[in-house]
């Protein structure tokens, strides 16, 4: 029955498709996909069939070949067949090496794909262009993303060529299962804003649709609704760039449609038990944009039969005071269909969606799955009853099995010298079941390398044994009690991390201890919404009059006239007892810190419910998002005026996050969220490490949640953090290695990008052996290889071989010297 859970859980919650993060091979090279699933119009030989085409492989001559010399005019291609339904978002291709035998590869293809493997469409980028430039010698690989990504079973890869030539191939596909099941959705097609004259006009339609578009009706396709691709707060902004105003979002303007709702209808590969609707929507109401006001979705439980009677109704809450855009989850009650109909009315003037998906499992009842004998009496009940009996008592077997060799792991740690403690033994043991459980449910897959280069794995990837899963091998969602520190609780109420801190040093604060003064609520003034917790929330507001009240020495930066802005943590209304308790801890906490390069509590609003704390905020926002909007400084971003940061700016921005840590340290405070999501920036490239980041939407992919609740950014965690639940100093050194990577990627990519959640946490198994099969992030190019030497100092596997913040600090202050010197800058540290 967990097993059966755990599975239902991991359907659910893999619905929603991060484009950043689905990237993994689909098992061309590997082997996966199997040589029968992978066809051609023609072949050169025998030895140049389809079934060769698979990347860095050298079977048979090397690759594919169609036959005789490719014209321009020809159409040859090769297909896969994915087995399933597929989110394709990159495609790596090869020439014809043949252990330098061959020369042969192609230097253009195009891409067609088909969700059934009848209706072919052709693939094209989002400025239109359908060819896309491959190879330009035989033997590397050509990595390319797809924008906008595929949504397919069937994939077909047509080499093209501007002279007769002979072409070969080899082939990888990178993407994830596409779970949600959406083949297509009909909708009106989008529309057009006129602003004030002399404005561009904001065109909202779906750009990317590949369905069919006829009489301002969309049919049959899917496009930006499914992309993955989240819209912001503000419409005109976008994601991408050389795009117009307005291009995230699809949006209709009410009464233009003949009535006050949009009507959408999506179909789906079978039918399915939906749990819930998840629409991305705008809400700029000063536009005259909300959410809508209310859905109703009527069901189809074949495509045949008649839409039924009784539909699922859903008002939502309307708000004015957050102009933020977020989901809309539209409870269906585990409705059964195969096609929905929804009709979501206006609210205001537009409506605006950018995303869609849905929750849902297969439906494999009898009815479902043969709609033929529907009402027939069913007599093969028995057979299947018997057959889940012989499952549950196995697993039962396997239960028995792991707890018996978990606690025998656990003498064999305890003989060692690794703690293993009995009022944390019980809860260790279903914890570390609950993994080998989950292991199980992946037991089918094989073993490969998540990754588009081989060379970064280290020459393999293994999984980890099943039975060697110990009591510290496995997560748990609290930990035991450390010498070194206490871990009061890894998530605060308003969803941040907070700080650990040892254990007198918390008990023995008092209320006056709060050294910060009571500041008006009715001055602060909302402007968006940074996150949120199970019990509080982390608003962005201007605080009225904030420099008179604090006096001379505030730590604001220079506002040049305008509001300052600041951060705002509120506990709920319905807080427990608990959550209230330990708002006011990590009040008292954060009113200890005093630092330039961390983030300072600046006043509190706890004379009346809802309790405040209000804390800095840097104009630049966080520095994930800063860099990942810039590219490095060159003399083509300045003739662009391309925004852009220097190797200095870079090296300045890491010797102040190594100060902060090294204060925290001084302190023995322990942040155990440390990354560049946590690190604001004001205009200055002043640094403040924050502690926020854990409770934002926008970075909930760099955490893995535990059974639903608690969530842990497992890959910025040290081994010992994710295995032992041990957070000490040591462990932030190694965040800080991992920060570093990302700044000096421009945090273009997230850590260990290519392996899944679960095969981050099998890595560090991998330090726990220490057996030299660990997996270790790449060095970025823009990184002097002295630097990347210290990167890997800090994610040394013994915790007394990490050097110190201050031994840190001091390491990186001589780089920004030289580098300043010359570049002829005057950086200050």
């Amino acid at each position: 029955m967990l097993f059966v859970l755990l599975l239902v859980f991991q359907l659910e919650t893999n619905a929603q498709i991060d484009p950043a993060h689905c990237r993994y091979p689909l098992g061309m090279e590997d082997g996966r996909i199997k040589d029968h699933d992978i066809t051609a119009s023609s072949q050169w030989y025998e030895t140049t069939g389809p079934q060769y085409a698979r990347l860095n492989r050298e079977e048979g001559d090397g690759a594919w070949c169609p036959a005789g010399l490719l014209q321009p005019s020809d159409t040859q291609y090769l297909q896969v067949d994915l087995g399933q339904l597929t989110f394709l978002t990159v495609v790596g291709t090869q020439g014809r090496y043949a252990r330098n035998s061959g020369n042969e590869f192609a230097r253009m293809y195009r891409l067609n794909y088909s969700r059934d493997g009848l209706l072919w469409k052709s693939w094209k980028n989002r400025l239109g262009d359908k060819i896309m430039k491959a190879n330009d010698n035989s033997y590397a690989s050509v990595i390319k993303d797809l924008h906008p990504p595929v949504i397919s079973r069937f994939i077909r890869l047509i080499p093209v060529t501007q002279v007769p030539n002979t072409v070969c191939m080899r082939v990888e596909l990178y993407g994830c299962p596409w779970h949600d099941g959406l083949i297509s959705y009909s909708s009106p097609e989008g529309q057009q804003m006129y602003s004030s004259p002399g404005y561009p006009i904001v065109s909202l339609n779906d750009s990317t649709y590949d369905g069919v578009h006829e009489r301002r009706k969309l049919s049959g396709g899917l496009g930006q609704l499914t992309d993955g691709v989240i819209g912001q707060d503000d419409f005109l902004v976008t994601r991408q760039y050389h795009v117009w105003q307005g291009y995230d979002y699809v949006g209709w303007k009410n009464g233009s449609l003949g009535s006050g709702h949009v009507e959408m209808e999506f179909v789906f590969d079978k039918q399915r038990n939906f749990t819930s609707m998840k629409v991305h929507c705008n809400n700029m109401f000063q536009s005259g944009v909300k959410i809508f006001s209310s859905v109703s979705c009527s069901f189809k439980p074949r495509l045949l039969a008649n839409w039924e009677a009784e539909p699922a109704e859903f008002h939502t809450v309307l708000d004015d005071r957050n102009p933020s855009a977020r989901y809309v989850t539209v409870p269906l009650g585990r409705r059964t269909a195969k096609a929905l109909r929804c009709r979501f009315t206006f609210a205001d003037m537009w409506m605006m969606f950018s995303e869609i998906s849905f929750q849902s499992v297969f439906n494999s009842s009898p009815s479902a799955t043969n709609p033929s004998v529907e009402g027939q009496p069913d007599n093969g009940n028995t057979p299947v009853l018997i057959g889940c009996l012989v499952t549950i008592i196995l697993l039962l077997v396997v239960i028995i099995f792991l707890i018996l060799r978990c606690q025998y792991v656990c003498k064999v740690l305890e003989k060692v010298g690794l703690p293993c403690y009995e009022r944390t033994r019980s809860r260790h043991h279903f914890l570390c079941l609950a993994t080998a459980l989950l292991l199980l449910s992946k037991a089918s897959k094989p073993r490969n390398c998540q990754s588009l280069s081989p060379s970064a794995c280290g020459g393999g990837y293994a999984e980890p044994d099943v039975t060697q899963c110990t009591p510290h091998q496995c997560f748990h969602n609290s930990v035991p009690h450390y010498a070194e520190t206490d871990i009061v609780s890894l998530q605060g109420v308003t969803g941040s991390n907070m700080y650990a801190v040892p254990a007198l040093t918390v008990d023995s604060l008092t209320r006056k201890d709060i050294s910060v003064a009571e500041f008006p609520r009715h001055r602060l003034f909302f402007r968006e919404k940074l996150g949120e917790g199970q019990f509080g929330e982390v608003h962005l507001c201007e605080a009225e009059g904030l420099p008179e009240f604090l006096g001379e020495g505030a730590p604001l930066p220079d506002r040049d006239g305008r509001s300052v802005l600041v951060a705002v943590k509120q506990l709920r209304a319905d807080a427990t007892n608990n959550a209230r308790n330990d708002f006011l801890k990590e009040i008292k906490i954060m009113s200890r810190l005093n630092d330039p390069n961390i983030i300072q509590l600046l006043c509190v609003c706890v004379s009346s419910d809802p309790l405040c704390m209000v804390t800095e905020y840097m104009e630049n926002g966080d520095l994930n998002m800063f860099l990942s909007q810039r590219e490095m400084e060159s003399t083509l971003t300045h003739a662009n005026n391309i925004p852009s940061v220097s190797l200095s700016d870079l090296l300045h921005m890491s010797v102040q996050i190594s100060s902060g840590m090294r204060y925290l340290a001084s302190l023995n405070f322990v942040h155990r969220d440390l990354a560049t999501r946590n690190c604001l920036l004001d205009r200055r490239l002043t640094i403040k490490i924050a502690d926020f980041g854990m409770s934002r939407n926008l970075y909930s992919s760099d955490y893995y949640r535990i059974q639903g609740r608690a969530v842990l950014p497992i890959r910025w965690m040290a081994w010992e953090s994710i295995l032992l639940g041990k957070f000490t100093t040591a462990s932030d050194v190694w965040a800080f290695g991992v920060t570093l990577w990302e700044i000096f990627t421009l945090c273009k990519e997230q850590p260990y990008s290519l392996l899944s959640d679960e095969q981050v946490i099998e890595n560090t198994g991998e330090f726990f052996r220490n057996q030299g099969r660990q997996i270790f992030l790449f060095p970025p190019p823009l990184c002097p290889s002295s630097l990347f030497e210290l990167m890997m100092r800090c994610w040394d596997r013994d915790i007394a071989d990490r050097p110190t913040f201050e031994g840190l600090y001091q390491a990186l202050r001589p780089h920004v010297a030289l580098i300043s010197v010359i570049l002829g800058r005057n950086m200050v540290s």
